[in-house]
């Protein structure tokens, strides 16, 4: 497969066990190249994917030290694949959640309107726990007012194609968006900015325990994270109302943010 020179998909992983290395399989499979930033994992898998890529020209793998969130390591990637000269980036979490098979799909639809950010649109099986369905769509909610209906289809849905310029910029101007309030800030961020949501409906499939599945989310704190994030969100869309509503209505052109 010959490997893009625009796009690449990236990986944060962290003590994701066995499932990371099926995963990257995966995604290996229909893209070239893929990225994994392991994020301070202590179970070992670091080793093996090192030894993976070594044996795989279009598999890439960085190690952090520590672990520092999913935004972190999806910000670590980001800065080596501007640097590599990557405009693009395809997240997708490493715990077998994420459709591999669309993601040629996704690649094509963000090179069709690379202005875009394709977001990935769940379409939730039985496996899906139903507080956690039921919990996303008060972050949707939020999101939607906070970006004056920008058309953004799920506020969580990590299978996403960013630019990486916008969202690299928009996560070096503040110091949230690290761990778990990453990917629905990012895109009432990017919103903001001035790019516009892609929606495309893509699977998500909670692996039991028996299958491998490893969760990292916490009801209890990653709710107060989402409270809290949505709590700095709101603060800033009202001062920046008077502009969102302005260029809604004039249909101007993006801006900083």
């Amino acid at each position: 497969m010959e490997a893009s020179r625009s796009h690449l998909v990236l990986i944060p992983s962290y003590n994701t066990g066995a499932t990371v290395y099926e995963t990257v399989a995966q995604a290996r499979a229909r893209w070239n190249p893929v990225w994994v930033v392991v994020d301070g994992s202590t179970d070992g898998t670091a080793e093996r994917l090192q030894a993976m890529a070594a044996a795989d020209p279009g598999l890439r793998v960085e190690v952090l030290p520590a672990n520092q969130g999913k935004g972190s390591a999806v910000l670590h990637g980001l800065a080596a694949a501007r640097a590599a000269g990557f405009t693009h980036a395809l997240t997708m979490d490493a715990d077998g959640q994420h459709p591999a098979d669309l993601i040629p799909a996704f690649m094509q639809a963000s090179i069709a309107r690379p202005e875009t950010m394709v977001l990935g649109r769940p379409v939730f099986d039985a496996s899906a726990p139903l507080l956690r369905v039921r919990g996303r769509k008060v972050s949707n909610w939020w999101a939607n007012l906070e970006t004056l209906g920008a058309g953004i289809g799920d506020s969580l849905y990590g299978f996403r194609v960013y630019p990486i310029a916008h969202l690299e910029a928009v996560m070096r101007g503040q110091r949230w968006m690290r761990r778990f309030d990453f990917d629905p800030e990012a895109v009432v961020r990017l919103a903001w900015r001035g790019v516009k949501p892609l929606n495309l409906d893509a699977p998500v499939k909670y692996l039991s325990a028996e299958e491998g599945g490893v969760s990292h989310f916490r009801y209890g704190r990653d709710n107060v994270l989402l409270t809290w994030m949505h709590t700095r969100l709101m603060v800033e869309f009202v001062l920046r109302l008077p502009l969102l509503a302005w260029r809604r209505w004039r249909g101007a052109p993006p801006f900083q943010a």
